[in-house]
């Protein structure tokens, strides 16, 4: 499959939309002897923090000497990043040719009638990534769930370890109205036996998790509570946090930024904590080695200086209270905010969080159909009106910002992960 080819075939595949359900990326899988099954792997779901978890476990396994499959979504410039071995992204030409093994293994199902419909964007690059971990023979894999979990077409791993970072709402229209549904939902990556770690502390969620454990004789570990604590305490260099968790204690600064993030590596480590017992013996001190190494893209990441520019995909009412407290606790500046968001999101309840923490907001647009537009954007932020500018050129946008932050100010791009990834195609 050559490039253009393969990035039609992709074009034609998202015309088909979000199709919940696993009947069809079973039949695909089964036609290329089920690869999944090749090695051990972990199931990381949650609604925020999903992608930096997934990070600090991947980093502390390689530095202990294994070989790492990463499956994540989405990308932020190129399809290719949702896939790596180790550091390394999958290469092209690996892409194009499996890609094109998929396309013709499902037209023949189609054909013979063993498909409902056609396997969606996200069920050909999961099969990808499946078929890619078991040719480079990984030790172990990290399977990110797209959406929800239980009809997510990665939830037909058995793994090590399941993983629920935490619940907020999002994907409202798939996933339902309220927390407890979309717990369970989410809940669906419990197997049956297998250890569930979770950084869920209390509520409707825990509480649909933990029957959900019951139900399926899982044994449920939470990563907060009891003797599991998590203390911070702010340096010249980040947070300084100290996790004690069975009966060890982890000291570590995580080199993701936000005090968040140490309840992100918390998580991780109490998921290494039980699999290093139930797989292989970890060492603890290449495990911090990884908490403290791990990059991930798009997630307060620093890609400027005079004035400094921020990126973020906080794209969700609960991504947004996490970045205002980074604006108050660690910027301690007014940034100028240069925004978008999904139209499916909750908007007016972001800028009622971000909005207050800015010195100016700049509106502006991305070629998405689900990106809200400027003015809709506008229409909901009536009260922060006197400092909202809107500039629908992304490039005039990002112009605009820097020069009324001035070289001792900052630029914070925030609320969606595909403006983060427009933003990077213009400043590479």
């Amino acid at each position: 499959m050559t490039a253009s080819e393969c990035r039609s075939y992709l074009k034609h595949l998202e015309r088909f939309g979000i199709k919940l359900g696993l009947d069809n990326i079973r039949a695909l899988l089964a036609a290329f002897r089920d690869p999944q099954r090749s090695y051990p792997c972990l199931h990381v779901a949650g609604t925020n923090g999903k992608g930096s978890v997934c990070a600090m476990i991947a980093e502390a396994l390689a530095r202990n000497s294994l070989k790492v499959g990463l499956y994540t979504s989405p990308h932020l410039v190129r399809v290719e990043e949702r896939i790596r071995v180790g550091t390394r992204i999958i290469p092209p030409a690996d892409f194009r040719r499996l890609a094109g093994e998929v396309k013709e293994r499902s037209d023949k199902l189609l054909g013979a009638g063993s498909l409902e419909a056609p396997p969606t964007f996200f069920e050909v690059l999961t099969a990808i990534a499946m078929l890619y971990f078991r040719e480079k023979k990984v030790d172990i894999a990290i399977f990110e769930v797209g959406m929800g979990g239980r009809f997510d077409a990665t939830n037909v791993v058995t793994p090590l370890v399941s993983i629920i970072t935490n619940i907020a709402l999002d994907h409202q229209e798939y996933l339902g109205k309220t927390i407890g549904a979309i717990a369970f939902e989410k809940a669906g990556i419990i197997k049956p036996g297998v250890p569930v770690v979770t950084g869920v502390e209390r509520g409707p969620a825990l509480k649909v998790i933990r029957e959900r454990a019951a139900e399926e004789r899982a044994p449920l570990v939470k990563a907060f509570g009891g003797s599991a604590r998590l203390e911070s305490r702010r340096g010249g260099h980040g947070y300084r946090f100290t996790y004690r968790f069975g009966g060890d204690s982890f000291r570590f600064t995580p080199s993701l930024p936000g005090e968040h993030q140490g309840k992100n590596a918390a998580v991780a480590l109490a998921a290494l904590s039980v699999l290093s017992g139930k797989w292989r013996r970890l060492s603890v001190s290449r495990i911090i080695e990884g908490i403290e190494n791990a990059r991930w893209e798009g997630r307060l990441e620093l890609v400027g200086t005079r004035p400094r520019l921020y990126l973020d995909g906080a794209h969700n009412e609960a991504g947004a209270a996490v970045l205002k407290s980074f604006l108050r606790n660690d910027l301690r500046l007014k940034p100028v905010l240069v925004f978008v968001m999904m139209k499916d999101k909750a908007v007016r309840r972001a800028a009622r969080l971000l909005f207050p923490e800015a010195k100016k907001v700049i509106l502006t647009s991305i070629p998405y159909a689900r990106a809200a537009k400027p003015e809709d954007i506008l229409a909901l932020a009536r009260p922060f009106r006197k400092k909202i500018l809107v500039e629908p050129s992304l490039e005039r946008a990002l112009a605009l910002a820097r020069r009324e932050a001035g070289p001792n100010g900052a630029v914070l791009v925030a609320g969606s992960l595909y403006l983060v990834g427009a933003v990077k195609r213009i400043i590479r």
